[in-house]
């Protein structure tokens, strides 16, 4: 029995992960080769991993696609779509996604004078699906060697760590207060309705 609840704190563990993962923030540092925009049919396999519609367009199955074409410094293409959050989930409140175009064109180079940019993102990439990652904002460096620190995730984090920890001892004292003491009364009535039972 000890097994299937190690699995069980296992999944759980796993889906706040994956959950957690797809939805913090990641930085890359890029070389934007190009954008453009694509006619997307979202399907019931992808569309989960889609934000809504651009805020003040009408939502339905197929849209136009923001896409920002990149390079990493290794050579390696990553692409990220780019499209209004809006007051949904995840809460980035990105309303300015025609804007994030523009400042992605303005900042496209070649490889002989590369321009190196920071990538901020949510989502993943996933080919077989046509899932791409939402860039959520951009901001222009020297060098591909510039050190990115994870502080809005550390803060988010150690909240959501604070807020369980709170939750864990609310549920130690309830337990304390009232379960503990139902299961007592009820252990000692059942070994008195045994004990009578049993004619003692």
């Amino acid at each position: 029995m000890r097994w299937a609840r190690w699995i069980i704190l296992l999944l759980i563990a796993l889906f706040i992960g994956s959950f957690l993962h797809y939805t913090l923030p990641g930085r890359d540092i890029v070389r934007i080769t190009g954008t453009e925009i694509i006619r997307a049919d979202l399907s019931g396999w992808n569309r989960m991993f889609y934000a809504q519609s651009d805020t003040g367009n009408e939502t339905g199955v197929n849209r136009d696609l923001r896409l920002i074409n990149t390079t990493q410094p290794d050579g390696q293409v990553a692409v990220y779509r780019n499209e209004d959050t809006g007051f949904g989930w995840p809460p980035y409140f990105k309303l300015d996604s025609s804007d994030l175009h523009a400042e992605a064109t303005d900042l496209t180079s070649t490889s002989a004078n590369p321009q190196w940019v920071v990538v901020t993102h949510y989502g993943w990439r996933f080919r077989a699906l046509s899932i791409y990652p939402n860039a959520v904002s951009l901001r222009a460096v020297d060098s591909p060697d510039v050190s990115l620190f994870p502080w809005l995730n550390l803060v988010i984090l150690a909240a959501l760590a604070a807020v369980l920890f709170v939750l864990w001892r609310l549920w130690e004292r309830f337990e304390d207060r009232v379960i503990d003491p139902i299961v007592d009364w009820v252990l000692v009535r059942w070994a008195k309705l045994r004990d009578r039972v049993a004619g003692r």
